[in-house]
């Protein structure tokens, strides 16, 4: 965890947006009949558009520049060949370089129309979630739990399960940095953030319970009881009295 500098914070912003018109772009695209490859292959097209650098790609041998994960994948999940089909719960998850810094951010989709009950308590409680997440950075010296507790209690009031195996993390220099950023926790505990320091707040849950596996393909999250999951994701500045949303439009 580093605090960085204004110039770099300047490059996050930049770098910032582009990611979030990029991802943009991409979720219009989450129409039914469209194949997770092809969405992956027209990610690649937009990312070098935008002139940022795509990281996933090679990373650890994923094989994409995006992860394409389709209702109880949660993340990580590999593009393939079938085609997405009305009513699929779509998570896009884009990693880009920008000059010398990372950024990250995340969004769920459906596709089609009118989705029902169910999956609009799903992805309306995990974006609301992420929202609370970032709302609860008051700025230099807030804890990793005062987020965690944020995204926690948004869940449990949407009666979400609240997946507890993957977290949110420090981001900038590399994909995954310390600290871990929990979606589960307490207020007032854990590490503190100091101003400058950029962080991936990334809610994550499912319509079921919050056990999770990882499928054959050695890459992508499941749910366990095979529930539908939803995924949101911003990169985010500490500032000195509270928090810039870096991937917003």
């Amino acid at each position: 965890m580093r605090a960085k500098t204004p110039a770099e914070i300047e490059i996050m912003r930049e770098g910032g947006k582009k990611l979030a018109q990029t991802l943009q772009k991409l979720a219009v695209k989450v129409q039914p009949d469209i194949t997770p490859r092809e969405l992956a292959n027209i990610a690649e097209e937009e990312v070098k558009k935008a002139g940022l650098r795509p990281i996933l790609k090679g990373y650890e041998g994923f094989p994409a520049v995006m992860c394409i994960s389709i209702n109880d994948a949660i993340v990580h999940g590999m593009p393939g060949k079938k085609p997405i089909k009305e009513g699929d719960v779509v998570n896009l998850d884009l990693t880009v370089g920008y000059k010398n810094l990372i950024l990250d951010s995340a969004i769920s989709v459906y596709a089609g129309k009118n989705p029902p009950a169910d999956i609009k308590r799903l992805l309306e409680g995990t974006k609301r979630a992420l929202e609370a997440g970032i709302r609860a950075i008051k700025g230099d010296g807030t804890r990793v739990g005062d987020i965690s507790a944020a995204i926690q209690n948004t869940l449990d009031g949407y009666n979400l399960g609240v997946i507890r195996d993957l977290v949110g993390h420090a981001v900038g220099d590399k994909i995954h940095e310390e600290p871990s950023i929990p979606n589960y926790g307490v207020a007032g505990t854990g590490p503190v953030l100091p101003a400058g320091v950029t962080i991936a707040v990334e809610p994550m849950a499912s319509l079921g319970d919050w056990h999770i596996d990882t499928a054959n393909d050695d890459w992508t999250v499941i749910m366990r009881d095979g529930s539908i999951g939803a995924h949101f994701e911003h990169t985010v500045l500490v500032t000195e009295d509270g928090a810039e949303v870096l991937t917003a439009i």
